[in-house]
């Protein structure tokens, strides 16, 4: 992908101390991880948690819709009262269809059976960046709803490389 104009990241994810380390999370893992490397600070509206950081001398709004994940999409109008266009924008979330801990970037494309983006696809249109981080999948697919809520069991080494991954993939195509 060549580089871009990216004016913002967002990381989903739900709100609440019972779902931070949740594979649905990742996205809200890779937003806390890339603010504390670039020392930004969270803000607090009633959409969501925001940060501006610099990275690169550019300064990219970080953002984790609070509206829980299914809802993401409730940020759309914010983000198109600001004049931010699809294509400024990367959207950080799991994938089932990935194995664990693969990570790719991509713009467009369906929403794959994800809520979240498919939540942001129907208020902001499909035109924008998707990093999927792999998060495996069950095998049964009635496992889904609790699979995603559930915390990762992977081992903290290898959910950071993943993370690390994710940021890397961000700063590459910045």
């Amino acid at each position: 992908m060549e580089s871009k104009e990216f004016k913002v990241i967002v990381g989903l994810g739900n709100p609440g101390h019972q779902f931070e380390y949740n594979r649905h999370n990742i996205g809200f893992l890779v937003a806390d991880a890339l603010i504390d490397k670039y020392n930004g600070s969270w803000q607090k509206n009633d959409l969501m948690d925001y940060a501006l950081v610099n990275i690169d001398g550019r300064n990219i709004l970080v953002i984790k819709p609070q509206t829980f994940m299914n809802s993401s999409g409730k940020i759309s109008l914010w983000l198109k009262k600001k004049g931010i266009k699809g294509e400024e924008v990367i959207v950080v979330h799991d994938d089932l269809e990935k194995p664990f801990g693969a990570v790719s970037i991509k713009e467009g494309g369906s929403a794959r059976g994800h809520n979240g983006v498919k939540s942001l696809m129907e208020l902001f249109g499909p035109n924008f960046y998707r990093l999927r981080c792999g998060i495996g999948r069950p095998e049964k697919k009635s496992e889904v709803a609790d699979y995603v809520l559930s915390n990762f069991i992977e081992g903290e080494v290898l959910v950071e490389d993943m993370i690390q991954e994710s940021i890397k993939r961000i700063e590459e195509n910045l």
